[in-house]
C-alpha cells in the first residue's frame, strides 16, 4: 500500500465511498431479506452496520495519528484499552456470571494475548522497536478477537457444569478428590469447547476459505508465498493464544469455586 492506494497486478487501486456504498447495498439485501421473511433481524443488521462505519471510521483516524508518532506509552495504551474492551465482552457473554469474573477475564486475557504477542514480535518477525504499532496491534487484535471467543465459551460451559454438577462433585470431594480431580472431566470438556472454533478454522483454512491476512496481503499485491507464511504464522499464534487464555480461565473459575479447605461453593 502506497498513499492510501492498494497495489494490485501492478495497477493502483483507490477505494472510494461510492465503493463503500456499494457495498453497503449488499447488506440491504439481507435486511429486505429478514424483514420479508420476519426474521427479525432488520434492525440489527442496521445498528451493526452503523457501528461498523463509526468504529472503523474512528480506529483508522486513531491508527493512522498513533503509527506517524510511534510512542510506546500511547500504544501499550491502546492494546490495554483493547484488552479491557475484550474482557467486558467475554465475561457479558457468560450466562452465569460470578463477582470477580471481569478480573480473572481480563488477567488470561491479558497475560495469554500479551505473551504471544511478544514473542512474535521479539522472535518472529523481529520488527524494530519492539512495540512497532503497525505490526503489534494488528497482530494482538487478531489473537485477542479469537480469544475472547475462546474464553467465552469455556468460562461458560464450566460455570454452568459447576453448577448443575455439585451433588456428583461433592461426593467426589468425599471420596478425598481434589478439586482438580473432581472438576477434571469439565474443564477438559469446557476447554475442548472454547478451542472447537480455532480447530475448526485450522483445519479449512486454505480450503474452504482464505483468512484475512492472507487475503489482504494478496490483494495488496504481497507474494502469495510470503501470505502463506505470515496467514501460518498468524494461525499458530491465534492457537496458541486462545489455548492459554481457556487453559487461565478455567484455573481462575475453578479458584473461585473451591475455597481453602477444598469445599465447593457457589460465588454470587
Amino acid at each position: 500500500m502506497a498513499d492510501g492506494r492498494w497495489l494490485l497486478g501492478g495497477a493502483y487501486m483507490t477505494l472510494t465511498f461510492i465503493d463503500v456504498l456499494i457495498s453497503a447495498s449488499l447488506v440491504l439485501v439481507a435486511i429486505i431479506v429478514s424483514w420479508w421473511l420476519k426474521l427479525g433481524l432488520a434492525r440489527t443488521l442496521i445498528v451493526a452496520s452503523i457501528r461498523t462505519i463509526v468504529q472503523l471510521s474512528l480506529i483508522g483516524l486513531i491508527l493512522a495519528w498513533v503509527f506517524a508518532r510511534e510512542s510506546m506509552v500511547e500504544v501499550l495504551t491502546i492494546l490495554s484499552a483493547m484488552t479491557i474492551i475484550a474482557a467486558i465482552s467475554a465475561k457479558n457473554r457468560v450466562k452465569k456470571p460470578y463477582q470477580g469474573l471481569l478480573i480473572d477475564t481480563l488477567i488470561a486475557l491479558g497475560v495469554a494475548t500479551f505473551a504471544v504477542t511478544l514473542v512474535a514480535m521479539l522472535l518472529i518477525l523481529q520488527v524494530s522497536p519492539w512495540y512497532a504499532p503497525q505490526y503489534i496491534i494488528p497482530i494482538l487484535g487478531l489473537i485477542l478477537g479469537n480469544s475472547l471467543t475462546a474464553i467465552s465459551l469455556t468460562t461458560g460451559r464450566l460455570i454452568e457444569h459447576l453448577h448443575e454438577q455439585q451433588s456428583q462433585i461433592r461426593t467426589l470431594l468425599a471420596l478425598s478428590a481434589t478439586p482438580f480431580e473432581a472438576c477434571h472431566r469439565a474443564m477438559a470438556t469446557a476447554i475442548s469447547a472454547g478451542m472447537l472454533p480455532t480447530i475448526n478454522s485450522m483445519m479449512v483454512v486454505g480450503l474452504v476459505s482464505l483468512p484475512g491476512m492472507m487475503t489482504g496481503q494478496i490483494l495488496a499485491g504481497a507474494n502469495p508465498t510470503q501470505a502463506v507464511r505470515y496467514q501460518i504464522v498468524t494461525m499458530f499464534l491465534i492457537c496458541a493464544g486462545s489455548t492459554i487464555s481457556c487453559t487461565l480461565s478455567a484455573v481462575f473459575v475453578i479458584r473461585r469455586f473451591f475455597d481453602k479447605q477444598d469445599r465447593l461453593v457457589i460465588p454470587k
